[in-house]
């Protein structure tokens, strides 16, 4: 392994990058590895078996989005344990598969940590990704951020606050909605809900973001 990679390695767990096993590679070279073997289920499958931060992450690079299944959906979102390898999967997978939006709601309950982060941020890339989807499609989330707004877990209440921004970015509709759903969070007894409200409102109510909206 080149020393920068294994240099690399304390600073990526003082990001909470934290995974049992890494080269410490960094995702722009996994990228360029990935354009080699695209759309390969039969290997993305054993990559993800060995366990390895960087044979994690290029399975769901190079894996088929169309090979996906349901089972294989929730076993890989139930070994999300730390925040990369949950983020990685739903942009680079996840949420180009049809059931990205029903899973969305079904995990956003989840007693795991890094399965119910991957709601979150399946919502959160939706709103980015899903040029097509109409503005009432994303409504039922609110209520689900209200909701969940008080988990203090560090994984879950980082990605409840990047799905209400997301949210609230994409046109002037959700972010009227998302700024309401905000205010009514900060008045909530709990960290968590004051932090993920106070945060989104400083950046919902930014004039650049209006700015951009309008515009």
């Amino acid at each position: 392994m080149p020393g920068s990679c294994r240099a690399a390695i304390p600073a990526m767990a003082g990001f909470g990058i934290t995974p049992e096993q890494t080269y410490g590679v960094k995702i722009p070279n996994l990228r360029a590895i990935a354009k080699e073997y695209r759309k390969n289920h039969e290997l993305a499958l054993a990559l993800w078996e060995i366990n390895n931060r960087e044979t994690r992450i290029l399975a769901t690079m190079i894996d088929d989005p169309k090979l996906l299944t349901e089972m294989q959906m929730e076993a890989w979102a139930m070994e999300f344990d730390y925040w990369e390898i949950c983020d990685q999967a739903c942009m680079n997978l996840l949420e180009k598969h049809p059931l990205a939006w029903q899973k969305a709601l079904e995990w956003s309950n989840h007693a795991n940590e890094g399965k119910k982060r991957a709601a979150f941020v399946l919502m959160a890339r939706l709103a980015v990704s899903d040029k097509k989807a109409a503005t009432e499609k994303f409504e039922p989330f609110f209520p689900l951020i209200v909701r969940e707004s008080t988990d203090e877990r560090n994984l879950v209440k980082k990605a409840v606050n990047w799905a209400l921004r997301q949210i609230g970015k994409r046109n002037k509709a959700l972010n009227r909605q998302a700024i309401q759903v905000a205010e009514k969070i900060v008045s909530v007894e709990s960290k968590s809900a004051r932090w993920i409200a106070t945060d989104a409102l400083r950046e919902l109510t930014s004039e650049a973001v209006q700015n951009r909206l309008k515009s």
